[in-house]
């Protein structure tokens, strides 16, 4: 998946390893060195390795998306969060 022009980027909370990317095309969520989930065009987009990598990783992908773990999982199944390979 092509994630665009990066413009900016911004550490979450302070927090080490945990990225948010502005590019020309939307929003990445990054952590530890991989893409985890991206806002593109009005659509959610996870990687299907990483997105569930750990229970940090999740906390923060959780906060980017203003959603809980539970909900992420019922999106993914039902269609509504795309699973790419973003890495």
């Amino acid at each position: 998946m092509k994630l665009g022009n990066f413009i900016r980027v911004e550490n979450m909370l302070g927090r080490a390893n945990q990225f948010v990317i502005y590019t020309d095309q939307g929003t990445v969520f990054s952590s530890y060195g991989k893409n985890i989930c991206a806002k593109f065009d009005g659509r959610i987009y996870l990687d299907e390795k990483y997105y569930n990598f750990s229970q940090t990783t999740s906390q923060y992908r959780n906060l980017f998306l203003g959603k809980i773990t539970a909900d992420v999982e019922k999106k993914v199944k039902s269609g509504h969060y795309v699973l790419v390979d973003m890495n």
